[in-house]
């Protein structure tokens, strides 16, 4: 199961900077056969203690974790959506995404000129919102002349329900609303799917910072209210990744940082898109998957692999912490703490599972 996150932003922000770091991070491509790798995509894993403390308990032989796709998707300039720049090819690209990073410039550098003469972070956000508003808009627009032209059927009842949901949207987007703070509800969502609207996704705001104000990102965070915002230092992250593990620890520790801006943007991305993780043991290989909160057992199997979710039998559950505490799957079941779970089972963040199926 894929999930990709769109990079968005103005010419000059930093964008490629903070992609090529993260693509130094790129898992091997052989361990996602099904996954189509183009020189603008990066399969990047998602950091996870979890994983290696099971891979230690088991003694596992290969460590797989599970992985985010990242896409460095064309620069976006002002009035993208009436075709300047790369325009439709640009929002094309970001239809098929899943959430959006923008990156907001911050930082100063004389040899690195702003496309609109200054650093100006609130401006260059609205400049992108902007952009992401009105493509939506046009959609909408097409969309309501489609149903208007359309003669009524037996699916009235919908139709009317859809033109309705459309003529609210068109409404906020003309006030320069977003969608995905318009307070939709799961039907209303399932509605819209299909038109795969811009300002519906998810966003990030990643503020790149210098690095002399890493010490400011308390405040910074803050710069937009009520957003998701991680303030980066995108330079000194593609250094960063450009070290071995222990370097980087030692390097993080020195700054009195816990944990890399690339790692956390990793796993906001993560968490925006409100996934877990649960894992899996079989054939001393530690394996991190990806799915969405609320997956039940079956559709879970069916992540590894098709067969199994059709010949779905049972699956044997334990949570990582009771693994890691009984020292191994022997003695967690000597105790009885591996359970058999049926089809109406909820997989939850940090199972480790062993689906058995026909």
């Amino acid at each position: 199961m894929s999930f990709s996150i769109g990079i968005v932003g103005l010419p000059n922000v930093g964008k490629s900077t903070l992609f090529k770091a993260l693509t130094k991070k790129q898992v091997e491509i052989a361990n996602y056969p099904f996954t189509t790798i183009n020189p603008n995509v990066g399969v990047v894993k998602v950091p996870d203690e979890r994983l290696l403390k099971i891979a230690e308990i088991i003694k596992a032989e290969k460590v797989i974790p599970t992985a985010i796709e990242f896409v460095d998707i064309a620069g976006l300039v002002k009035n993208a959506h009436q075709g300047e720049g790369l325009g439709n090819q640009f929002l094309s690209h970001i239809r098929g995404v899943d959430a959006i990073i923008e990156i907001v410039r911050n930082f100063t550098d004389k040899n690195v000129v702003h496309v609109h003469g200054e650093i100006n972070p609130l401006s260059d956000k609205e400049i992108i919102n902007l952009e992401l508003i009105m493509a939506d808009l046009e959609v909408i627009k097409k969309r309501l002349e489609k149903i208007h032209s359309q003669q009524k059927g037996p699916h009235e009842k919908t139709v009317d329900q859809l033109n309705q949901l459309l003529e609210k949207l068109k409404s906020g987007l003309e006030k320069n609303q977003v969608i995905n703070e318009m307070g939709l509800n799961d039907e209303e969502k399932f509605l819209i799917k299909d038109l795969n609207l811009l300002t519906l996704k998810p966003i990030i705001y990643v503020l790149n910072i210098d690095e002399k104000d890493l010490d400011k990102i308390g405040i910074l965070k803050n710069i937009f209210p009520n957003k998701i915002t991680l303030p980066l230092a995108a330079k000194l992250e593609a250094e960063i990744a450009d070290l071995n593990e222990g370097e980087v620890k030692n390097f993080l520790k020195e700054m009195g940082i816990n944990q890399s801006g690339l790692d956390q943007l990793i796993k906001t991305s993560y968490q925006i898109l409100n996934l877990i993780t649960f894992f899996t043991t079989q054939s001393k290989v530690a394996q991190a998957w990806t799915c969405k909160k609320g997956t039940m057992a079956p559709p879970a199997a069916g992540i590894i692999h098709t067969d199994f979710e059709k010949g779905f039998i049972r699956a044997e559950v334990i949570n990582w912490q009771e693994l890691l505490s009984c020292g191994g799957e022997i003695k967690a079941k000597e105790k009885g703490l591996m359970r058999m779970e049926g089809k109406d089972y909820e997989i939850q963040d940090g199972d480790v599972v062993h689906f058995h199926f026909n």
